[in-house]
């Protein structure tokens, strides 16, 4: 009877258990559904908060693109319309152009520069460009070739050991952007040999002449904490360089050693009234087919392979740079059009952003574009004619093609 009694029991009450879990089910749609919408809406809100505070807007792309959830991590977007602000009415409209389709919706600046007089031909996304600077990443490594050479610490045939049991000579460690060997190579000649010859090449001064919203950038007085010589000759770690700085180096190193102050006309009378104003003269001549070897060889096969056309007989040459500095990734691309008797202009690009697609390679595909499409329209061989000719290379009323 204790036994029956037990079994009626625990069968009365798994009745009542099952009874009472089917009402509570029966209850908990609308409960769930309303659970199930507020951690939707908060999930929205929170994700749309991000967004907001990075760029001003929320995001209207679906979270099936995996890249939409890390566009904005670091706060500085990859994506961006970069002419917004600029004043380009006597910018050369053919440049221009041609950057800013290239540029297309990279968050980042283009400056565009005639290596034989120092005269900006154009300046997308000016207020970057005149910036307080960034750290100049691996394009400092052609300054540092410059002075190496230039002391003898080096020739175009030094082996430098970059491994075990491995050597690179200039050409391959340019090519490749080899840190070790830059690094090696900053040691052996020691911060204050690095610095000067930096000073030399406008490297903490101002690269223009009456622009008033240019800033000068910066070098550091001691050697950098974090990883001091070594570090600042293969990263640039402790320099700040503006994209107009670094484009006035590329036409230092074009022109074969004239430091030209840049001028940017932006008034009818500067244009008409513009000169040449030489800041000083750089015997560097005869280092730089050293240099220009590899430079070449970035372009040809090395990290700036991505801005090669191979329907091009002369190649343009050049330097990239990635690395990161305040929260964004930096992607950096140094070069000029080849032709070294008359070279027609060197081009600076520069990404700014939070993805991995924000690196030199990157840049150096925006500034690959902006020579095929000059290359199309033929201005690069025209306005070769010109200086060859002796007569003006840049007027807003040309008619070459638009």
């Amino acid at each position: 009877m204790l036994r029956l009694s037990n079994s009626r029991f625990f069968s009365v009450l798994l009745c009542l258990l099952v009874v009472w879990d089917l009402s509570a089910f029966a209850a908990a749609p609308a409960t769930r559904k309303a659970s199930a919408v507020t951690v939707r809406n908060i999930a929205t809100r929170s994700s749309a908060t991000r967004f907001a505070n990075s760029s001003g807007a929320p995001s209207k792309r679906s979270i099936r693109h995996r890249h939409s959830t890390t566009h904005y991590r670091y706060g500085v977007p990859t994506f961006a319309d970069s002419t917004n602000g600029d004043i380009a009415e006597f910018d050369d409209p053919i440049v221009r152009q041609a950057a800013v389709e290239a540029l297309g919706h990279y968050n980042g600046s283009v400056v565009a520069i005639d290596p034989n007089s120092g005269r900006v031909l154009s300046v997308v996304n000016q207020k970057l460009a005149f910036s307080d600077g960034f750290i100049p990443c691996s394009t400092i490594k052609p300054a540092i070739a410059l002075a190496a050479l230039e002391e003898s610490v080096i020739t175009r045939d030094t082996m430098v050991p970059v491994a075990r049991h491995r050597y690179m000579n200039l050409t391959e460690a340019m090519a490749h952007s080899n840190n070790k060997f830059f690094e090696e190579v900053g040691r052996r000649m020691g911060f204050e040999t690095v610095s000067r010859y930096a000073h030399l090449l406008g490297l903490g001064e101002l690269a223009g002449y009456g622009i008033p919203e240019e800033h000068p950038g910066g070098l550091p007085s001691e050697p950098p904490k974090n990883g001091g010589v070594a570090r600042m000759s293969s990263f640039g770690e402790g320099i700040h360089i503006t994209p107009l700085q670094l484009a006035s180096l590329a036409s230092t190193v074009a022109n074969g050693g004239t430091l030209y102050y840049a001028q940017y006309p932006r008034t009818p009378e500067e244009r008409q009234n513009f000169v040449p104003r030489i800041k000083r003269k750089l015997d560097i001549e005869p280092l730089l087919p050293e240099l220009r070897e590899g430079m070449l060889a970035a372009v040809l096969y090395g990290t700036a392979r991505s801005s090669y056309d191979r329907n091009e007989v002369e190649q343009h040459l050049g330097k990239t740079g990635t690395c990161s500095e305040q929260g964004s990734r930096l992607g950096w691309f140094v070069s000029y059009a080849a032709d070294q008797v008359h070279p027609r202009i060197a081009l600076v690009v520069l990404l700014r952003g939070n993805t991995h697609r924000v690196m030199g390679p990157t840049a150096a595909l925006v500034a690959g574009r902006i020579y095929h499409r000059l290359h199309e329209l033929n201005y690069i061989t025209a306005t070769r004619l010109d200086a060859a000719a002796g007569t003006p290379s840049f007027d807003n009323s040309s008619s070459r093609p638009q």
